[in-house]
């Protein structure tokens, strides 16, 4: 006998202000073939809803939709296909939109298990952070031991995450901030630089002065052509967002799409440096390929964090009905780490 979940969502209707989110409940369909009911434990902020609610986020859904990135529950029911000994057990799942939810409907091989001993506060910050920190740093760029790179905003969840896994390898870390998050960053490791200081690529400078081996770049705009300027022969750019841009109005595309161009024009100088802009969802049309590697690649990172090399940033913890406030705090570019919401 199948019973009803009722789901709280939270509903981003239009371009609004943190505080236009609505709240929602409605009845859950029933799981169908390959699906499980996910309560959800943890979600959290991404940088991806801070320009949604703008309209800014490369192939967002029409409004109104239910954001929230990835998230971290318990799997309460399983429709037909689906192993029954799932039920009861926590996974992790990146889902671009539908996290902010007390429960969603998610396809059972999305989902990756979380180990025990980890929390699932703990897990949501290494989630969609952990996987784009590793797939970047080891995939993209396969930074080697001994070399030096740059981590643009290392304060954030991105950030902090990817100057921990560049540690561990044994990589030397610039990392860029405003000055209150300067002792966080010497205390992860890394060399921080005020990111607001005019003079910020020339202190880089200062300190790699024969270049850096890679630069992870969030930021886009204006900035890029700096971030490629620090580089040795040899060097890898990685662009992986367009903050410059988040508050300008106009289309979204446009400022991923003139990344592309720049990037893929750098790629033919004859320099023997590379540029990529890293797509989380690069790959997804082969999509059992796209799900192994995101699977081995989570598998990894929550290994790191239930075993200690990772810690989890956590900025600050809402409950779900707060969700306007914890986008609001994200936002307010004053914390370190991930704003994680909570059931």
């Amino acid at each position: 006998m199948n019973t009803t979940t009722v789901t709280t969502e939270v509903v981003l209707p239009g371009k609004v202000e943190a505080t236009g989110l609505l709240l929602r409940t409605r009845d859950l369909s029933a799981p169908r073939a390959g699906q499980v009911v996910l309560r959800m434990d943890a979600t959290g902020v991404s940088f991806a809803e801070q320009q949604m609610r703008r309209g800014k986020y490369y192939d967002q859904p029409p409004f109104p939709f239910v954001p929230g990135y990835d998230v971290v529950g318990t799997v309460t029911a399983v429709g037909p296909e689906v192993d029954a000994a799932m039920v009861g057990r926590r996974y992790a799942a990146v889902v671009k939109v539908g996290g902010w939810a007390s429960h969603l409907l998610i396809d059972a091989a999305d989902l990756v298990p979380i180990p025990d001993g980890v929390t699932s506060a703990a897990a949501e910050t290494v989630v969609v952070n952990g996987i784009t920190a590793w797939q970047m740093l080891h995939r993209m760029a396969a930074v080697p031991s001994g070399a030096t790179i740059v981590v643009l905003g290392a304060n954030g969840g991105v950030g902090s995450t990817l100057v921990q896994l560049a540690r561990h390898a044994g990589i030397r870390v610039i990392g860029t901030a405003s000055p209150r998050h300067h002792e966080m960053i010497r205390e992860l490791g890394a060399i921080p630089v005020d990111y607001r200081d005019p003079e910020m690529y020339q202190r880089i400078r200062e300190i790699a002065p024969y270049g850096v081996d890679a630069v992870f770049d969030h930021v886009g705009g204006v900035g890029l052509a700096q971030s490629w300027s620090l580089l040795h022969k040899g060097g890898t750019l990685v662009s992986y967002g367009t903050a410059a841009t988040k508050d300008e109005d106009g289309n979204s595309q446009l400022p991923v799409l003139k990344s592309f161009a720049r990037l893929a024009a750098w790629n033919y100088l004859p320099n023997g440096k590379s540029a990529y802009f890293y797509n989380f969802w690069a790959g997804k049309r082969r999509l059992g390929a796209f799900r192994n590697r995101l699977h081995e690649d989570l598998v990894e990172v929550l290994r790191l964090l239930a075993d200690g090399v990772l810690t989890p940033q956590i900025a600050a913890q809402f409950p779900l009905t707060d969700a306007a406030q914890a986008l609001a705090l994200a936002e307010s570019r004053t914390v370190a780490g991930k704003v994680v919401i909570t059931a």
